[in-house]
């Protein structure tokens, strides 16, 4: 009879999980490999997590907790809009530096390997960011801070989609040398510049001098 894991532990098996997934894609990952690197038998893992595809979902959804609560800690009622995005754009830099496999199994759920998927994990990762970024473009447009019309849904699409971007290019192989052509070989050593440039833009872009 197996012993109940503490958080500790399931948190270990998760976070080792997401590296492998990231490494490996979900249709080559093993769970021996898995249970071998988080220092637990294989039928521990399967006590908890029915069959890989199982324990796959539940590796990104422990991901997507943290995400949350870096996007409402970023995120204020009270705050003006440029604050907020500041606020976004530094603290998902931040996450993309320190959970750099979490965007690499994100970049994996969008190929092939996990179409299957595809339906039910974007909507259980997109929804609250979606919530969060119409709520940033419904506060600016009742402030005035939004100095033209646009659609809230729409916004938050587009911004969305240049941060998804933003962070792929500080965690996938790819995305990484894709910047570096655009912007110049040394543009990683600069973060705070790219994260300026970008709040420059989006001010921009909320027509703001």
């Amino acid at each position: 009879m197996y012993k109940k894991l503490d958080d500790d532990t399931l948190n270990t098996i998760l976070e080792t999980g997401i590296d492998v997934f990231a490494d490996k894609g979900l249709d080559r990952a093993n769970i021996n490999v898995i249970a071998k690197k988080s220092g637990v038998s294989v039928g521990v893992i399967y006590k908890y997590y029915k069959d890989k595809d199982n324990f796959f979902l539940a590796c990104v959804r422990h991901s997507l907790k943290l995400l949350d609560q870096v996007l409402r800690d970023s995120f204020s009622d009270e705050a003006d809009v440029m604050t907020c995005i500041r606020r976004i754009v530094y603290a998902l830099l931040e996450h993309s530096k320190k959970h750099k496999n979490y965007n690499v199994m994100y970049n994996e759920i969008t190929s092939g390997s996990c179409k299957r998927y595809a339906a039910v994990l974007a909507k259980e990762i997109e929804t609250c960011t979606a919530m969060v970024y119409e709520q940033l473009m419904e506060n600016a447009k009742r402030s005035g801070e939004a100095y033209f019309n646009i659609d809230s849904h729409m916004f938050a699409f587009f911004f969305d989609n240049l941060l998804m971007m933003l962070q792929f290019s500080y965690s996938c192989d790819y995305y990484r040398e894709r910047m570096k052509i655009f912007c110049g070989e040394d543009v990683m050593d600069n973060e705070e510049k790219v994260a300026e440039e970008f709040i420059g833009f989006m001010s921009a872009a909320l027509g703001r001098r």
